[in-house]
């Protein structure tokens, strides 16, 4: 909640073109909606999109027009040729945080070479604090914890709050 009592939004943005089609259940979107749950914050059930920038584009544009003060996409930050989720973020972005994302792959990658692979952004567009996450479930686990000890500060000053 903020200082008047009142529940901040938060959306998740699952980007999978097999979530999209029906083809795999989501798992990490589920994932990323219980912990911002759980840390307070108002949060609809992910929506799915394909992978592909403009899919992502669209989303967080949604989101935000929706009045999401965190935004946690998870998904397509890969090396496959439709992993284009930080470009569709980048389009969005008017500054980026890129201490959030490099501690995103510090932990990433110690639980698992790979996650130094990750091409997640984090930033800040239209009053919303934007983070991409890798889609698989546990490093939706292990993310969510930084994004949620910073979200709620990073929430204030987009409001216009003092620095704490």
């Amino acid at each position: 909640m903020d200082e008047a009592g009142i529940p901040l939004r938060a959306a998740v943005i699952t980007v999978s073109d097999r979530s999209a089609r029906g083809e795999r259940e989501d798992l990490s979107g589920p994932e990323a909606v219980a912990a911002l749950r759980v840390g307070g914050f108002d949060c609809d059930d992910a929506v799915i999109v394909p992978d592909g920038a403009e899919s992502v584009e669209r989303a967080l544009v949604a989101m935000i027009t929706a009045g999401a003060s965190v935004i946690v996409t998870t998904g397509g930050t890969g090396l496959g040729p439709r992993d284009e989720t930080p470009e569709g973020t980048r389009a969005v972005l008017e500054r980026e945080i890129p201490g959030i994302a490099e501690e995103l792959r510090r932990i990433g990658t110690a639980e698992k070479p790979a996650g130094m692979l990750s091409r997640g952004l984090s930033g800040v567009a239209r009053g919303a604090l934007i983070v991409n996450l890798p889609g698989s479930p546990a490093a939706v686990r292990s993310g969510m914890p930084v994004i949620l000890s910073v979200a709620r500060h990073a929430a204030a000053q987009l409001a216009g709050e003092d620095h704490a």
